[in-house]
């Protein structure tokens, strides 16, 4: 069957210049004080609700002309507009009426819309109200929009929105006690449900009982639980119909911080409601490396919420070492890398939503030590070794929208064992080694301009170095210096083009994982010039100190990290110690210390 798009638009053209001519109208819908000369055909292709007017069921089939109350002359010719036409202009002025009108008049698309015209106009101090009225108008899609930004930006919403405190106790009580709140301290709750009452403190002290239970009382820090909590006025004037919950919860916190170790043990489902984390936005991969004196095709996962690490075992998939990896739109890409034999080219993609390795066009250079970072949804290969001891001052950049590998201009400086990272726009590379001596030279690539610019060397000599964009700076952590592994660390300001000291990290290490996680800073694994090693660290860029976190499960160094994010919750989910089970186990070992695993494939 053929069509022809050009007589469909020649239609709506010759009707819309009827319309504006007033030929052939054989209906005036009446607005206000402003009258419509219309086709009843066009209304009626575009609208059931016009339709079910003229086809006599309310009574107007036969009249010529009908006024139509609600909406101003202005939307009405939004409408008319885009019945013979196809196109509608949406702005923040006309909206709020547009969509009720739209809704009214049974025009689904321009409904649609509107809605995501408002979705993309979502922020702190209007998603509450912008949710309630896409309740109105059952508009469910945007509905779940402005919920799912609301939990994710709760923080904010409720310390500075004036809506969160005219929210109604159901939908209050419906966001604190979802797992899927975004706050990485569960003080911020507490707070939050207290500024709430506080609004209305006669109307709704009453409610405080039951909103509590729905923070994660044993997961308060203890000298807040003890100040804060225990001597909140609000606490204390309920403290009848709180005392059972501050109980239990007191109970769980001090046998979480060793204050008393004959207490009952959290790991029981009385208290799992208490200490259950919430589910995390973002997830740590930790993929391939070198463990045990060979390659390694493990995949780990870290829960930042649980402090846990999950085994994820691709047990049929070639082992890589030396690799980089990138995380682009629900998908892992892990690229280049050395398997003990091989110098690779290959890329091969991870969807994991569906489990499912399928192979990506392969790089035009082999690439083992290589650096890999992301920029506005592109990855960059740059440096490394091709396998003839010749360390590549070439780059590359591919496209996965397209499936396409480009030639970049090469760098001023050859280099493998460096680390890359993009901010602002720029893509930067710093360290390594060019087969004579270990680095401190960095440089950066613009796309706009395509030209590599070098910036203010680092202050130590790094090889096995790791870079990562954090807060505004680029951060250089470990390495070797061609003597020693290295703790100490360095911050780079692209405003000042200059590199300060920061706190040095507890143990040294070079050729490990870095990435940043629920605004965390983490390094991962690496070599400490003796062993391979599972430890793992965070850094506190505010107190400028290290801290040590929960250990992988798996010694290796070569590995590569990358950060999961955007997916939803259901993929999330399955990445995340289960929050049914044992909710303030540190690791998701069982109880027989076997460590608990899945395999994708």
């Amino acid at each position: 069957m053929l069509t022809s798009p050009l007589l469909v638009d020649s239609w709506a053209s010759t009707f819309n210049d009827l319309r504006q001519r007033g030929k052939f109208c054989d209906v005036v819908i009446k607005v206000q004080d402003v009258r419509f000369p219309l086709h009843r055909l066009v209304l009626c292709a575009c609208s059931d609700y016009f339709r079910a007017l003229f086809d006599g069921g309310w009574g107007s089939g036969d009249k010529q002309e009908i006024e139509l109350t609600g909406t101003s002359p202005e939307i009405m010719t939004s409408l008319l507009n885009y019945a013979y036409t196809g196109q509608v202009i949406i702005t923040s002025q006309n909206v709020e009426e547009l969509l009720p009108a739209s809704d009214k008049f049974l025009m689904d698309y321009v409904k649609q819309k509107c809605c995501s015209y408002l979705k993309k106009q979502l922020t702190p101090m209007n998603c509450i109200g912008i949710r309630q009225y896409a309740r109105s108008f059952f508009c469910p899609r945007l509905v779940d929009a402005a919920n799912n930004y609301i939990l994710y930006n709760f923080e904010e919403v409720a310390q500075k929105s004036p809506e969160f405190l005219n929210m109604a106790f159901d939908d209050v009580i419906q966001l604190i006690n979802d797992d899927r709140l975004n706050v990485r301290l569960e003080e911020t709750v507490c707070e939050s449900v207290f500024r709430w009452i506080r609004h209305d403190k006669m109307g709704r002290i009453s409610n405080l009982s039951v909103m509590l239970k729905g923070v994660r009382l044993g997961l308060l820090d203890p000298e807040y639980f003890m100040t804060k909590l225990k001597g909140c006025e609000l606490v204390t004037e309920s403290m009848a119909e709180c005392r059972g919950l501050i109980k239990d919860a007191m109970k769980v916190v001090c046998d979480l911080h060793g204050f008393d170790s004959n207490t009952v043990s959290p790991h029981g489902n009385v208290f799992s409601s208490l200490v259950r984390p919430r589910l995390p936005f973002e997830i740590l991969l930790a993929i391939g490396g070198w463990s045990g004196g060979s390659p390694t095709n493990a995949i780990e996962a870290y829960d930042p919420r649980a402090e846990s690490w999950l085994n994820y075992m691709c047990e049929k998939r070639r082992p890589r070492a030396y690799h980089g990896v990138a995380f682009v739109k629900g998908n892992v890409y892990v690229i280049g890398g050395f398997d003990g034999v091989n110098y690779f080219n290959t890329v091969r993609r991870f969807s994991v939503a569906n489990f499912e390795w399928v192979e990506e066009p392969q790089m035009l250079h082999k690439r083992c030590y290589i650096s890999v970072t992301v920029l506005d949804k592109k990855i960059y290969a740059l440096g490394g070794m091709d396998g003839t001891n010749s360390r590549l001052n070439s780059a590359e950049c591919y496209d996965p929208s397209q499936k396409i590998w480009s030639i970049l201009p090469d760098m001023n400086e050859s280099r493998s064992d460096s680390s890359a990272t993009s901010l602002h726009g720029r893509v930067y590379i710093a360290g390594g080694f060019n087969g004579q001596e270990c680095l401190f030279t960095a440089e950066f690539y613009d796309p706009e301009t395509s030209v590599w610019t070098r910036i203010t060397p680092m202050r130590s000599r790094r090889s096995g170095v790791s870079i990562i964009s954090f807060h505004d700076m680029v951060y250089a952590v470990g390495g070797f210096d061609g003597v020693n592994r290295l703790r100490h660390a360095e911050a780079y300001c692209p405003r000042t083009n200059t590199w300060r000291n920061i706190a040095s990290m507890n143990k040294p290490r070079s050729n490990f994982g870095i990435e940043v996680v629920d605004d965390q800073l983490l390094v991962v694994g690496g070599y400490n010039g003796h062993q391979t090693s599972w430890d793992v660290e965070a850094y506190d860029d505010t107190a400028n100190e290290w801290y040590e976190i929960k250990d992988m499960h798996i010694c290796r160094s070569a590995l590569s990290c990358c950060v999961m994010s955007g997916v939803p919750y259901d993929v999330i989910k399955r990445y995340c110690v289960p929050r049914d089970t044992n909710p303030t186990s540190s690791s998701p070992d069982t109880q027989d210390g076997a460590t608990s695993s899945i395999n994708p494939e």
